[in-house]
């Protein structure tokens, strides 16, 4: 079994291969992957950060499941000044569209941050006109555009999108492009799953 982290960049899409002839795929970073191995759930193209990829069914059954409630831990960079009732809406949960209808996020945990230092440059820069405000939001699931549409749900739209952890295995100072293997009994025990 094989197990990778990487940093996934701002405009590249989570998986090797694309329909899109203009999308740029997790095969263009260059690193020689095994075949079988493949991300273990997905960021979209606009959004940045941690990237399990693997070729070990259990573990990607295991993460992906909503009842083992794997937390996954982003900083949101929001358009605005976030309030505290704001941030206690999150908190509560969020209505948000899904293709089944309405859908209630589950509880999860949100605090204000300061802005990071030495963040990677994103692609295209944001201005420094517009007031922002950063925050990291903990979640115990993962919607399609979730984070997105919660913070654009209590009125400040998110502006850029960073997946710092899931469970123990963090970014640290990884950097956009970059690849770094685990071993098998050292990715189970930080994402606490039982061999």
């Amino acid at each position: 079994m094989n197990y990778y982290i990487i940093y996934k960049p701002y405009k590249i899409i989570s998986q090797f291969t694309s329909s899109h002839k203009k999308k740029k795929c997790l095969g263009e970073l260059g690193f020689p992957f095994p075949k079988d191995v493949y991300p273990v759930g997905r960021l979209d193209e606009n959004s940045e950060g941690l990237l399990i990829l693997t070729n070990d069914k259990k573990l990607n059954y295991k993460l992906l499941n909503p009842a083992f409630e794997h937390k996954r831990i982003y900083l949101v960079q929001l358009q605005g000044i976030i309030t505290t009732e704001a941030l206690k809406q999150l908190e509560a949960g969020v209505t948000i569209a899904l293709d089944a209808g309405p859908y209630l996020t589950k509880p999860c945990k949100a605090k204000v941050v300061p802005k990071p230092e030495k963040l990677p440059p994103r692609g295209h820069p944001i201005s420094d006109r517009l007031p922002t405000s950063w925050i990291e939001l903990t979640l115990t699931e993962g919607k399609f555009h979730q984070v997105r549409k919660m913070t654009a749900g209590v009125g400040f739209p998110c502006l850029r999108l960073i997946r710092i952890a899931i469970e123990g295995i963090r970014l640290e100072n990884m950097q956009p492009g970059e690849v770094r293997e685990l071993k098998r009994d050292a990715t189970y025990k930080k994402l606490n799953i039982e061999l």
